[in-house]
């Protein structure tokens, strides 16, 4: 009978948001009782595969989810679902995009069709008036918003990271929508000050103040806007140094403007890392001006580890689990934001550990809950009334 296999759906399996939470439960499920697999939308290998392989999942790819691809994701989803009548819960993570695969999934009589949001994206008449915004991004963030509307006609269940998630894609009047906290391993991220003397010299930032930021270099984390408050910074004291973890298509523009201020002897470009527990050690401050989030789990962990943080105020206050988390709006200038790190930096470091789990962000706990769901569910089309 076990493991019951559990499909879910993301376009990759990068060490994003979404992703490290769904590979947070992964690894704390009762792999004997529950399975995860994974159907991607991309071709190339991604930083979680090999772990997925060795936890006894399978993986799957089919075509992006494109205009030009429109009808060739259709035909192979449908090809996909026809070859692999185990699935009975497919939980989607593509936010509005959902709306493909638990409309394929219906078609195929699959009798559990989670949509699971992990974004809120700011609405355009909102965006136009925030800095950094890049056109190109806003379009696919509107078509997001229009299609979003189409999502609960198609989803059994209505998951999201958040309130303020759940309510972006289903709607605010929907009572139905289960929130799934992006758990953590609160141990893993505990401070210890002997760690983080040891940290910053294993990153060479002994004696500096590191202003620290865990996010692929993507329009919605703002780094553009990262790089301009540390410079505010460096004109009030000489003595920070900025600390970047991620990658992205945005990337190689964040270097030129880097290089444009001639700060590159002050940024520390860290790339994609495995070790973001012993990372954040090293920090003194984390700095997450984005311009929407879901409820992102980077604060989650960063709370853990007991550091002050400074983000923007179209982040949900659901993410304040501590008194850590000082929000700023977007509007003010970067002189503002960098004078409010200079205020917090001032601060007893500590271990938070209890309050993350009395948070009910412990994964532990949070694992056992979604498993008995999965374990709960029918597994035959012909037991639910569709």
């Amino acid at each position: 009978m076990y493991p019951k296999r559990i499909l879910h759906v993301l376009t990759s399996m990068t060490r994003g948001g979404a992703e490290n939470m769904v590979m947070n439960y992964y690894r704390a499920i009762d792999r004997t009782r529950v399975q995860f697999d994974f159907l991607l939308h991309r071709d190339e290998k991604s930083a979680f595969e090999d772990e997925i392989i060795s936890l006894g999942g399978k993986i799957y790819k089919i075509p992006p989810i494109t205009p030009k691809n429109y009808f060739l994701h259709q035909k192979v989803l449908n090809t996909f679902f026809k070859n692999h009548p185990e699935y009975q819960i497919v939980h989607s993570h593509l936010n509005a995009l959902s709306y493909f695969i638990l409309k394929a999934s219906k078609k195929r009589a699959i009798p559990i069709r989670i949509a699971h949001s992990h974004t809120s994206i700011e609405p355009f008449y909102k965006k136009i008036f925030i800095k950094n915004t890049d056109l190109k991004t806003t379009v696919k963030d509107t078509i997001q918003s229009i299609i979003r509307y189409k999502v609960p006609k198609y989803a059994t269940h209505y998951y999201s990271c958040g309130i303020k998630a759940g309510k972006w894609l289903f709607g605010s009047k929907n009572k139905e929508v289960t929130v799934i906290n992006n758990a953590i391993d609160a141990s893993l991220f505990t401070y210890d000050p002997i760690k983080s003397l040891k940290a910053k010299k294993t990153f060479n930032i002994n004696g500096k103040i590191a202003i620290g930021h865990v996010g692929n270099f993507v329009e919605a984390k703002n780094h553009s806007f990262i790089i301009k408050i540390f410079h505010e910074l460096l004109l009030i004291k000489n003595n920070f140094v900025l600390v970047l973890v991620g990658y992205g298509y945005y990337g190689s523009k964040i270097e030129k403007e880097v290089i444009a201020l001639k700060l590159e002897q002050n940024i520390c470009y860290l790339g994609v890392r495995e070790d973001i527990p012993n990372i954040l050690q090293a920090f003194d401050l984390f700095l997450f001006p984005s311009l929407y989030e879901g409820l992102p789990v980077t604060l989650i962990e960063a709370q853990a580890s007991g550091l002050k943080i400074i983000a923007s105020d179209t982040i949900t206050k659901e993410v304040a689990i501590t008194e850590l988390i000082t929000f700023c709006s977007l509007r003010k200038s970067e002189k503002e934001w960098a004078e409010l790190i200079i205020k917090n930096l001032e601060y007893t470091r500590r271990n938070t550990f209890q309050e993350i789990v009395d948070g009910n962000y412990d994964i532990f706990q949070n694992s056992e809950k979604l498993q008995e769901f999965y374990l709960n569910q029918p597994t035959c089309a012909e037991s639910m009334d569709l």
